[in-house]
């Protein structure tokens, strides 16, 4: 899976948590970037994710992850460990 399709899917878990859709996640976009994106939501996205990929990330990756790039860099590992 390439990034973009990685970065749609995570798009959709935001989407299903945040209820809306009203956010282009790049790169760059960070929790300020989004509305609704909290310390209590942003639990619920890394749930959702880990769901949708079936992966359980480390703390450390998820106490080092600063914006959605990160959040993707770290799935791409993840999901090539499982390969």
């Amino acid at each position: 899976m390439d990034k973009e399709q990685l970065l749609l899917k995570i798009t959709e878990a935001f989407s299903k948590v945040l209820e809306h859709n009203n956010f282009e996640l790049q790169n760059e976009t960070t929790a300020n970037d989004v509305d609704g994106w909290d310390s209590v939501t942003h639990m619920m996205i890394i749930n959702e994710i880990e769901n949708l990929f079936s992966i359980k990330f480390q703390l450390m990756d998820l106490m080092n992850m600063q914006n959605v790039g990160d959040l993707v860099a770290v799935l791409e590992k993840e999901l090539a460990s499982k390969a």
